[in-house]
């Protein structure tokens, strides 16, 4: 493995942060010697593509707000993003807006009454289209991961679907689980 290999768990991203604190990845990445940063493409409400809506239990094409990000590091994109909330959670809220969310939409979530309380993620691998290829700056012959994750409440209620890719070269996925 190289030493630009980014290893990466998912804790620190799936709990609010205290007031005045940067997001999850812009603290990681700090915490690394890096800049992290995220430049939101599009924010508002669209049709649920088939698998978001099966994770929310909607009917297909129901509306849905998302965040679509290009994560980067060093100005460098390290991963493609996209954040789908209910529209009855995010509708009319900064998760319907193309800004920044002080502390992270995961901040923003619990401020709104939303926290989660556990999570599923599906990790598989599949070959970048042209246009992945041209913003992850990567060959196309290079795979990508592709990090699937729902968060639900404490109520078992999807509240939040991250669908990420990422250059698998560039990238190792870090699971820690606590026993008993």
């Amino acid at each position: 493995m190289s030493d630009s290999t980014w290893v990466s768990t998912s804790m620190p991203y799936l709990a609010p942060r205290e007031s005045g604190q940067p997001d999850a990845w812009a603290a990681e990445a700090a915490a690394r010697g890096g800049k992290g940063s995220q430049r939101i493409t599009y924010a508002g409400e669209v049709p649920a593509p088939d698998e978001v809506a099966a994770l929310f239990d909607l009917p297909a094409g129901e509306v849905v707000v998302v965040r679509r990000r290009v994560i980067e590091l060093d100005e460098w994109p390290t991963e493609l993003t996209n954040t789908y909330y209910p529209v009855a959670i995010a509708r009319g809220t900064r998760l319907a807006e193309r800004a920044r969310i002080p502390g992270g939409a995961v901040t923003l979530l619990a401020e709104l009454g939303h926290v989660g309380a556990r999570v599923r993620e599906d990790v598989t691998a599949r070959m970048p289209d042209p246009d992945e290829c041209e913003v992850l700056r990567m060959a196309p012959d290079q795979p990508l991961l592709r990090l699937s994750r729902v968060t639900l409440d404490r109520t078992d209620r999807p509240i939040q679907v991250d669908q990420m890719l990422m250059p698998a070269h560039r990238q190792q996925l870090r699971y820690e689980m606590r026993i008993g």
